[in-house]
């Protein structure tokens, strides 16, 4: 399997922080998603950071087009140092546009609050905050991921509309170096959706990616260092 992509934003960062960004063109991302697609057709796609509503416009657009499904939405809204990386009109564009395009949505605790206009902060409003991006928005799916929660462990709530939310249970892994986790799991997400796994699977499988990832973090940096 290999991977392809089309650039959204370039940053400056580091462990640290967020130093400065700038996002591209939308004629030119709508030109690289064109160019991947009539090319190396996705077996899966997800989206990321977007940066703006134009942007999230163009996405939606291509996804439609090209048929680009299935779609993991990871609504990248605030970087882990805490950078805004989507501006108001976007998120307004991604709730309309992108989320009933989504197989599975992704996102986390302030992300949930941002989609959702509701507080969400342990795992029954988790709970309710999927429910309401399944029943409300139209995701086929939500992952609502509870790592920003204090306590031992980690929840996670899922849900896709054949069941009551999932909570799956993880015991914490303390480390610092937990710069992509959001990122990691979604691409995880879309890597099993790609080889045919069943989406339920997939989850639990990225979810499990993620945490070894975690356990074999480098050390590297002064912040928030990346996963191993």
């Amino acid at each position: 399997m290999f991977g392809t992509s089309a650039i959204t934003a370039i940053t400056a960062q580091n462990t640290v922080g967020v130093e400065a960004w700038s996002p591209i063109d939308p004629a030119l991302v709508r030109a690289q998603i064109h160019a991947v697609a009539d090319d190396l057709r996705p077996r899966a796609t997800k989206s990321g950071m977007l940066s703006t509503a134009a942007i999230v416009r163009v996405v939606a657009t291509a996804l439609r087009e090209h048929e680009l499904f299935p779609y993991v939405l990871d609504p990248v809204f605030v970087s882990s140092s805490g950078t805004p990386l989507l501006d108001e009109e976007g998120v307004q564009w991604l709730t309309r546009e992108l989320l009933p395009l989504a197989s599975i949505v992704t996102p986390n605790l302030a992300e949930a609050e941002a989609l959702t206009g509701e507080r969400v902060s342990d795992p029954d409003t988790m709970g309710r905050a999927a429910r309401a991006l399944v029943d409300r928005y139209g995701a086929r799916a939500a992952l609502v991921t509870g790592g920003h929660l204090g306590g031992d462990d980690v929840v996670d709530v899922y849900f896709d509309g054949t069941t009551a939310p999932q909570r799956i249970r993880g015991q914490r892994i303390r480390t610092r170096h937990t710069h992509g986790t959001g990122c990691t799991l979604s691409a995880a997400i879309t890597a099993h959706l790609a080889l045919g796994v069943p989406l339920p699977t997939a989850v639990r499988r990225a979810i499990a990616y993620v945490r070894r990832g975690l356990r074999r973090a480098p050390g590297l940096g002064a912040g928030q260092g990346p996963l191993g």
